[in-house]
């Protein structure tokens, strides 16, 4: 028996605003990444100038990684780096680039104030 077929689309679709640049904390930069150091500060230069510090870093994956200004206001450049060496670099290729969240939150233990 010849069953009469319909054709029929089913389509999902979602959307969601997007910031520039598309992260806001870290971005590490593998050492053959496609679009490189060089790529990725004008790309800055454009976009967001003078809101990230470009680091350039001694290791065989990682070229350089780019933090948000306003980190370095609350923690050494020297701090932040140990943390991505141990906890992040092992997990890049050298060809990846890997945006990093960055959540730092400061707490007081206790502040005595005379009155």
């Amino acid at each position: 028996m010849f069953q009469d077929t319909t054709l029929r689309y089913r389509i999902k679709l979602g959307f969601e605003e997007i910031k520039f640049p598309p992260f806001e904390d870290i971005l590490v930069i593998g050492k053959k990444s496609p679009q490189g150091k060089v790529g990725i500060s004008k790309l800055f230069e454009l976009l967001v100038p003078n809101e990230f510090e470009t680091i350039d870093v001694d290791d065989p994956k990682v070229e350089a990684i780019y933090i948000n200004r306003n980190i370095l206001k609350k923690i050494e450049i020297e701090r932040v780096l140990e943390m991505l060496k141990k906890k992040v670099f092992p997990y890049i290729s050298p060809s990846e680039i890997l945006r990093v969240d960055f959540k730092l939150k400061i707490d007081y233990d206790t502040i005595d104030l005379e009155i």
